[in-house]
């Protein structure tokens, strides 16, 4: 089991992050606790060390945060308390309800391309691969693509937000998945995401983050 530390001067809480050793849907969390500085153990665990682990988690599933020894589920929920301690919510509540609906449709993104990876059946899963490749992709990307471009190169605002960070980390994994010219037709979102990757901090974490390893089904 892999442990991470991160570190920083200013919040005083114990954070502890369980999931797998993956990105996975603990990746943006992670990506605010680096843009914070904020000190936390990056817990990451294999696919056989699971069912034990499975046994102590609120409701059988990750990613789970402990704080302060007390622990949380669900990964927006997380991501988004973090993202309110840390100051990433925009600027107002308008602004923060923007980030909520971005990080949401994104989520609704990831459920198509998640379940199209996941179906058991070789056709029909190929089927879904290819709806999702040209059809839900660019429709999403060009949505999102408006929405920084009209920003200035940001999702909210005119300065950095967890929505941010969850896009980032979105198109991160898309690249993994389609290459990195697959972005090409989005400047501004690869924009975003090269503005991310740069900021120190988040640059320090991605150069110790372990290879990455296959998504395992749980």
């Amino acid at each position: 089991m892999k442990e991470l530390k991160m570190t920083s001067e200013e919040d005083q809480h114990q954070y502890k992050l369980l999931y797998f050793d993956i990105p996975g849907r603990a990746e943006h969390i992670r990506y605010i606790f680096a843009y914070a500085d904020v000190e936390y153990e990056d817990v990451r665990f294999q696919k056989d060390q699971w069912p034990e682990i499975k046994k102590s988690t609120p409701f059988g599933k990750v990613p789970v945060l402990e704080i302060d020894g007390k622990q949380v589920a669900q990964s927006n929920a997380i991501a988004r308390y973090l993202a309110r301690k840390f100051g990433l919510v925009g600027k107002d509540e308008w602004e923060a309800l923007q980030c909520d609906i971005l990080v949401d449709t994104l989520g609704d993104l990831q459920a198509s391309v998640t379940q199209a990876m996941k179906e058991p059946d070789p056709i029909k899963r190929e089927e879904m691969r290819a709806r999702v490749t040209k059809e839900e992709l660019p429709f999403y990307l060009s949505k999102f693509e408006a929405v920084v471009k009209d920003n200035g190169g940001f999702s909210v605002g005119n300065s950095v937000t967890w929505s941010d960070l969850v896009l980032a980390v979105l198109l991160d994994q898309f690249e993994t998945m389609y290459g990195r010219a697959s972005l090409n037709s989005y400047p501004s979102l690869k924009g975003l995401k090269e503005t991310v990757h740069a900021v120190p901090s988040i640059k320090s974490y991605l150069e110790k983050r372990p290879p990455r390893s296959p998504m395992p089904r749980h």
